[in-house]
This record gives structure tokens, C-alpha cells and sequence, in this order.
């Protein structure tokens, strides 16, 4: 017992460096479920960040690969002296986490080391599905199973505009890159092509693009407005949620000032709007 909160404190203090916005979710939840939190929490950024880490596509793949091989009890022997690994391993089985879920979470991920254009709302809505909404639903397992399933519709659509938010956070980064993750059916509508994107070069077609973009996160949010079924024991599960209203109204006035990086709010004000929505409900 004693290595598996010792794991889980690791995790914690991981998941402070590399997704505070989900770490300042931990603080915020019940005590005795920081821990298994932080522990799925830090392995969602180590799967998301893998972009970050590598130059090359290959190596992401065998990165995301070891997670799978050690979610599907194939990992070496070594695997387990990994702090973070064992963590996720002891709140996969205290919880009963769905390794399925997991692994489709790691094969979405895939996307991020190509720079394959997003070819389609849906495509779009289905990457959202395998990774924001899958990590919502997730948490609510950990945090309130009996009512979790009662809010699996509302995570669905929460996760997309989630994703939604944070593909226009990131945007600048993303451009750095090469890499495209507006719909291409969204941004043919608009008049934008995959190159002016890049280039930054049609300010107007851009504008337009996001418009459209922002248009549909706040169209899942509502839906998961009417979803709803979050009780409130699984309200932390959807704290950064909270996020995307005033990301969406910040983009929206941006316009093509997104491209550039003109969004990411200051830390006390994630603070506060996470913190809000715990005691007012997510949506």
C-alpha cells in the first residue's frame, strides 16, 4: 500500500509539470481519489506530449507502443520500476478501468506524431471521442462508478469541445509543425486552404475558419448541456471543462489572431472558472 501512494504522489507531482489544468482538478477533488486521478491524468499528458518529446515519427509510435504493451501485461519487468507506470497500473485495477478504452486512447495518439491533415468533422468528433471524452468518462469512473454512466452522453459531447478548445490553443504550436487539425471539410466551407493555414497568409479565410470551428465546440457543449447526468461527486471529472467557454468567446474575438497565439489565459483565471464549476456545476 505503501508503494502505490508513493506511486501516486509521484504521479501527482508529474502531472503538476506537464497538465496543470488537470493537476489543479486533483487538488480539487476528494482526498482519497487525488491519487488514482493524478495517475490517469499523467499518463493522458505522457501519451499527448509524446510530440513534444521526439523528432521523428517512428519513435513516437514505439513510445505509445510501450504503454500498450504495458496496459496489455506485455511490458518487460523493468516496466514496473517506472513510478508513473505502476501508478496507472494499481488505479487500472482499483477501479476497474477499461483497458480497451486506454489502449483506443493510445492508438488515437497516433495522429498526433504524423502530420496528416484531419480530414472531416467526424474524423475530428472521433479523435475527441478516444481521448478528451474517453478521459472524462474515465475520471467519473474513478470518482462516482455507480452515476458514471448516467453522464457518458454529456462527456461524449464535452470532450469534443474540449478538444475543440484546445486545438485553437494550440494552434501556433501545431502550424510550427506542419501539422492540421481543423477538419478539412470545415475549412473547405470556409474557403481556407490547408496551405494559407499554414502560411498564415488569408487572414479572412482564417477568420472564417475559425468561426466555424468555434461554432462547433459551442454545438457539443450544448448538447452536453442537455445531457447533463453529472452527479455531484463526479463534478471534478469535467472541471476542465470549465475552460472552453471562455477560450471559444477569446478565439472568437481573435479571429485570425489565433493562428499566432493570442488565447492561453492566465493561470489564476483557470483557477477560478475550475473552481466556479465545482460548486455551480460544469456547463
Amino acid at each position: 500500500m505503501t508503494d502505490t501512494k508513493d506511486n501516486y504522489a509521484h504521479c501527482l507531482t508529474v502531472l503538476r509539470d506537464t497538465d496543470r489544468d488537470r493537476y489543479l482538478a486533483c487538488l480539487l477533488a476528494p482526498a482519497e481519489k487525488r491519487g488514482p486521478l493524478a495517475a490517469l491524468y499523467a499518463f493522458n499528458a505522457e501519451i499527448a506530449r509524446v510530440r513534444d518529446l521526439v523528432r521523428e515519427a517512428l519513435p513516437g509510435e514505439i513510445r505509445l507502443q510501450w504503454w500498450r504493451d504495458l496496459l496489455e501485461g506485455e511490458a518487460d519487468g523493468d516496466a514496473m520500476a517506472n513510478p508513473l507506470a505502476a501508478g496507472l497500473l494499481a488505479c487500472v485495477k482499483e477501479y476497474r478501468l477499461p483497458v480497451a478504452v486506454l489502449t483506443d486512447m493510445i492508438e488515437a495518439r497516433i495522429f498526433d506524431v504524423y502530420n496528416d491533415p484531419m480530414e472531416s468533422r467526424s474524423a475530428l468528433e472521433g479523435y475527441a471521442g478516444e481521448t478528451a471524452s474517453a478521459l472524462i468518462q474515465l475520471a467519473s469512473l474513478i470518482l462516482d462508478p455507480k452515476n458514471a454512466p448516467k453522464s457518458a452522453e454529456a462527456a461524449g459531447h464535452a470532450g469534443v469541445a474540449q478538444t475543440v478548445a484546445g486545438t485553437l490553443l494550440l494552434m501556433p504550436i501545431h502550424r510550427r509543425r506542419g501539422q492540421i487539425y481543423l477538419p478539412a471539410d470545415l475549412m473547405a466551407a470556409t474557403g481556407l486552404t490547408p496551405e494559407a493555414l499554414l502560411a498564415g497568409n488569408d487572414p479572412v479565410a482564417a477568420a472564417r475558419a475559425v468561426e466555424a470551428f468555434v461554432g462547433l465546440g459551442r454545438d457539443h457543449l450544448a448538447k452536453a448541456r442537455a445531457a447533463n447526468g453529472v452527479s455531484l461527486a463526479n463534478r471534478a471529472a469535467f472541471l476542465p471543462v470549465a475552460l472552453v467557454v471562455p477560450i471559444l468567446k477569446a478565439a472568437e474575438k481573435a479571429g485570425a489572431g489565433v493562428l499566432d497565439g493570442t488565447l492561453q489565459p492566465p493561470q489564476w483565471r483557470r483557477q477560478w472558472w475550475m473552481w466556479r464549476a465545482l460548486r455551480r456545476g460544469p456547463f
